[in-house]
């Protein structure tokens, strides 16, 4: 969430904050990372780059990118639960931090997060259920999108078309070159159970760990079908991108909206109506990401093939948004450095 308060509000926030845990405004602001030009850019070729180290060298590296993913899914996961586990603990336990030495001080709260995430985690390698790994895709989405930001519409059109391209290559040209889907076989290749590699690495019996079923990380959320004899997925990279655009669209909104009040309530565009102000890109961006969905998903039942979900999201979601900011008149201020304004800058706070 974007909040926009005064400054004469923050030494009453900065007073308040150990009882909000270690994700409070200050420490969750100086962890954001801003997408810049050159790193939008470069994005799709790190990816492409990974997903051939992945395509000819699973095998290898399969147990290690298991057991990151599923660190990085802990992480994600006890960030997702934290502010349910501070509403829990608030009653019960002063919110001071506990000492653990060298690993850091945490509260009351982020350990009991932390724990109900490793326990997850756990349960979802004992018995690779595909509910517990959409769970735990869900928690990186959400913590991909809370951590990463878009500055501006430059930023956000350079890194969707790219990805775009790189989707769109990726699933429909990449068997010319391989002779196989690049990405379908990465995205649906199951990985070995890490307890299965221990128990044979350790020599610790035919009975034991041999029982535990290979795993289908959780990099895509996947979906059974009415009989249950196939699954559709969908990679969290089409959640998280056109996310991370719904969140410059709100940030934007909402800094429109303050900047409106403060000049009391200047109007718009004279060949603008009223109705068409009042919706807001947020909507706008939202509609066309759920139309765009259904248009992937209605292409993948008819053709009977695998989709890249981009080529339909991203021109629902930026070509709506780009018409409305030009009929509104704000292309130009969103396109770079939207939020840069020496009126707003020395009187308000994000968080």
């Amino acid at each position: 969430r974007s909040l926009n308060m005064d400054f004469e509000n923050q030494d009453k926030e900065k007073d308040n904050s150990s009882a909000a845990g270690s994700f409070n405004g200050n420490s969750a602001n100086n962890s954001i990372q801003t997408i810049d030009s050159t790193q939008a850019l470069f994005l799709p070729i790190g990816a492409s780059v990974s997903l051939l180290v992945m395509f000819f060298f699973f095998d290898s590296v399969q147990v290690v990118f298991t057991i990151c993913t599923a660190v990085l899914a802990t992480i994600a996961f006890a960030f997702l639960l934290l502010p349910m586990c501070q509403y829990l603990t608030r009653p019960c336990s002063p919110q001071n931090k506990i000492s653990f030495g060298c690993c850091g001080r945490f509260t009351a709260a982020e350990l009991l997060s932390f724990s109900l995430s490793v326990m997850l985690v756990l349960i979802w390698v004992l018995t690779g259920h595909w509910l517990l790994m959409d769970a735990l895709a869900m928690g990186l989405c959400v913590a991909m999108i809370a951590f990463v930001r878009l500055p501006s519409l430059k930023v956000s059109c350079l890194l969707l078309s790219g990805l775009l391209i790189y989707d769109v290559f990726w699933v429909f040209f990449s068997a010319y070159i391989f002779n196989s889907n690049v990405m379908v076989k990465v995205a649906t290749q199951p990985a070995d159970n890490p307890l299965d590699v221990l128990s044979r690495k350790l020599h610790l019996g035919p009975n034991v760990g041999r029982d535990v079923p290979r795993l289908s990380l959780p990099g895509k959320l996947v979906f059974p079908s009415s009989t249950g004899s196939h699954f559709s997925m969908l990679g969290i990279g089409d959640i998280v991108m056109p996310g991370l655009l719904l969140c410059f669209v709100l940030r934007y909104d909402n800094y429109k909206k303050q900047a409106n009040s403060d000049s009391c309530g200047a109007p718009g565009p004279g060949n603008i109506s009223g109705r068409m102000q009042k919706v807001s890109y947020f909507h706008c961006t939202l509609i066309g990401y759920f139309v765009g969905l259904l248009t992937a998903t209605v292409a993948s039942r008819i053709h009977r093939a695998a989709q890249p979900a981009l080529l339909y999201l991203v021109p629902f979601t930026l070509l709506p948004l780009l018409t409305m900011a030009y009929l509104k008149g704000d292309l130009r201020r969103m396109w770079s450095e939207p939020f840069h304004s020496k009126s707003s800058s020395s009187r308000f706070l994000e968080v």
